[in-house]
């Protein structure tokens, strides 16, 4: 927040005035001074908190000035109210407080018991206790209260200082007073900040834990000394709270809520946003979806930073060490967020789905990252938000280093062949007529067992898995079969220009099988621009011949490409075609159809020629001209 405004309330005689100079000028005015003081600034450099601008208000109470003053009131982000008397404070609960809500505002509301010099008699204590309390109680607006004397300077500064950190560092998000309880948006948001500086999961924070949390936060170290009083204090309220392996998630909630009661609510506000919270309690737009844009025919992938972080956390939270995250530890990973991602499962229970599980169906490493790595391909917003949730915090904060783009898709310089790929997560859309086997195809990628029920497929659905291209490097593959959003998916020039090769597919043991791809490529004659794959399914059964115009053989040589492979998933091989899916995303050049593949290089070759003729055109007439000269 850039300024802080405060707003001077409270009957004439109360010395709203008399406090504003005793700040300006150090020292009590015993000169008369004007009424109503003009607005003064307190620029940043004056020992404000988080290093803000105050501009400081004086209003009158003069039933003629209230139309001014109601209207500097709702400009304000803080009201001082001052009583002086036994009067001036019947009014307060009486008029004043009841006002401030009449107009709708709500802003926090410091209580100031000024010309304490007055009643010399009278301890501080008793008026907190008589005065303060019972105000406080009835109205929850009023932030914090204090006993001042403009004449002997008496906690001056303090009255502004107060009025500057309600609103810089409000309790009302924090305490409910009236409870004497932390608010549960605070408790949810301090569990998490224990969930990421409990380095091991163990449910406690070590000494060495602490430590780190000290320095991370205030940015100075903690003395033994010191920690062990927070622990002791932790342990007067509750003593199991803390134990030989630390301090656990209770007794770091209790810290905090010691720290609301005593009114040392900023120090709980440090931590917050230390941890990029803001008034709201919410995570930092800023923090939560930093700006990361993805420019045409490129995609996003993770970076060895992202890798790294999702690596570490699937093996902390492998507690069991059994390759897998049972939903017991998934559910531990993720409770510093909103749960799965909604783009994974539409519940915990079919998750995961799309990817590779072991045999008690729980995630394996090597899905997890898979499943990151699709996540950040169709949707790098979402990936970004979690890393956030999970902790990922580098030193520049910046979580878009997790991330980074690939190069953009394009030809060689005289278009003679497609260039070479240069991505690591690559998208194969499965295309081929119902029951030509493409969910089957899906299972063997994740190497599901094979079931001879058809299920057809309604929504779109995934597969993502790793693959060992020859030479030993690595590439992440997804398979998608479009369902019945297949048309509209295909007639979605940005949809389908994210996928890198085509793969058609049909049921080699059908005889009306085939005939469903050149009907498709017919109506959609842009895929002829993707590079493509034709898969004859099924060749564990007998083959059948096409009752279709043209044979699949024949039709892939008129097209100038290979022959439909016949592939069966109940074979072991099955992995081998894997492979070529992904090189044919990679080298894209190889799976064009002839025309496309060679057609720039045609039209190169024919622009060649006719220069070539020009020239030869040229040279006869030039020829043909000198002859007739000599003639």
């Amino acid at each position: 927040m850039a300024t802080v405004r405060i707003c001077l309330c409270g009957d004439e005689g109360t010395g709203k005035s008399s406090l504003i100079t005793s700040l300006v000028k150090d020292i009590f005015v015993t000169n008369k001074i004007q009424p109503v003081l003009p607005n003064i600034t307190i620029p940043p450099s004056i020992g404000t908190p988080e290093n803000v601008t105050t501009t400081i208000v004086d209003t009158s109470a003069l039933p003629q000035e209230r139309a001014n003053m109601d209207k500097e009131i709702h400009k304000s982000n803080v009201i001082l109210l001052v009583y002086s008397d036994h009067y001036s404070y019947e009014r307060v609960a009486l008029f004043w407080l009841p006002h401030f809500r009449s107009l709708g505002v709500n802003v926090p509301v410091v209580l100031c018991a000024n010309k304490s010099d007055l009643c010399a008699n009278i301890s501080t204590e008793q008026v907190v206790e008589d005065e303060m309390l019972p105000v406080m109680a009835e109205y929850k607006e009023i932030d914090s209260c204090i006993r001042t004397s403009a004449r002997e300077h008496h906690n001056i500064n303090e009255v502004f200082f107060l009025c500057q950190k309600a609103v810089t560092d409000p309790i009302a998000p924090l305490f409910d007073s009236k409870e004497s309880n932390l608010k549960p948006s605070c408790v949810s948001a301090l569990e998490r900040v224990f969930y990421l500086c409990d380095k091991d999961q163990d449910g406690f924070l070590s000494d060495n834990e602490i430590y780190e949390f000290q320095t991370k936060c205030f940015g100075k170290p903690l003395g033994e000394d010191d920690l062990e009083n927070i622990k002791q204090a932790i342990q007067r309220y509750d003593s199991t709270s803390v134990t030989p392996k630390g301090i656990s998630q209770q007794g770091f909630i209790l810290l905090n809520k010691m720290f609301a009661e005593k009114g040392r609510h900023e120090t709980i506000w440090i931590i917050l946003r230390t941890f990029h919270y803001s008034n709201s309690l919410s995570l930092q737009p800023t923090f939560l979806h930093p700006r990361f844009d993805v420019p045409t025919n490129t995609s996003a992938e993770l970076s060895p930073a992202g890798y790294r972080f999702f690596v570490d956390l699937f093996l902390l939270f492998d507690k069991d060490n059994d390759g897998g995250l049972s939903p017991t530890e998934l559910s531990s990973l993720f409770a510093p967020t909103p749960g799965l991602p909604s783009t994974w499962s539409a519940d915990s229970d079919t998750f995961p789905s799309s990817t590779v599980r072991n045999e008690a169906n729980y995630i394996t490493l090597q899905g997890w990252l898979a499943q990151w790595s699709m996540t950040t391909f169709f949707s790098p917003k979402t990936t970004l938000a979690y890393l956030a949730y999970l902790g990922y915090d580098p030193p520049d904060h910046n979580t878009t280093s997790a991330l980074h783009l690939t190069k953009p898709r394009k030809r060689t310089r005289r278009g003679k062949r497609y260039a070479k790929t240069e991505r690591n997560v690559l998208l194969a859309y499965i295309l081929g007529p119902a029951g030509s086997g493409k969910s089957s195809l899906l299972d063997a990628f994740l190497s599901r067992p094979f079931s001879p029920t058809y299920h057809p497929t309604i929504k779109p659905r995934t597969a993502v898995n790793s693959v060992e291209l020859p030479g030993g490097k690595q590439c992440t593959l997804i398979l998608e079969e479009l369902g019945e959003l297949e048309p509209a998916i295909l007639e979605n020039t940005a949809k389908l220009s994210a996928a890198d090769v085509i793969v058609y597919t049909y049921d080699s043991s059908d005889p009306d099988s085939f005939a469903y791809i050149p009907s498709l490529r017919t109506q959609h004659a842009h895929l002829d621009e993707m590079p493509s794959l034709y898969i004859a399914l099924k060749a564990d059964m007998d083959r059948s011949t096409q009752t279709g115009d043209v044979q699949p053989e024949e039709y892939t040589s008129v097209l100038g490409m290979a022959k439909p492979l016949h592939v069966s998933v109940t074979w072991g091989s099955i992995s081998e075609f894997f492979v070529q899916v992904a090189e044919a995303a990679l080298w894209p050049g190889g799976a064009m159809p002839e025309g496309k593949e060679g057609e720039d290089e045609g039209e190169w070759v024919r622009w060649w020629v006719v220069g070539g003729a020009v020239v030869a055109v040229g040279a006869a007439a030039a020829a043909i001209w000198r002859r007739v000269g000599r003639d």
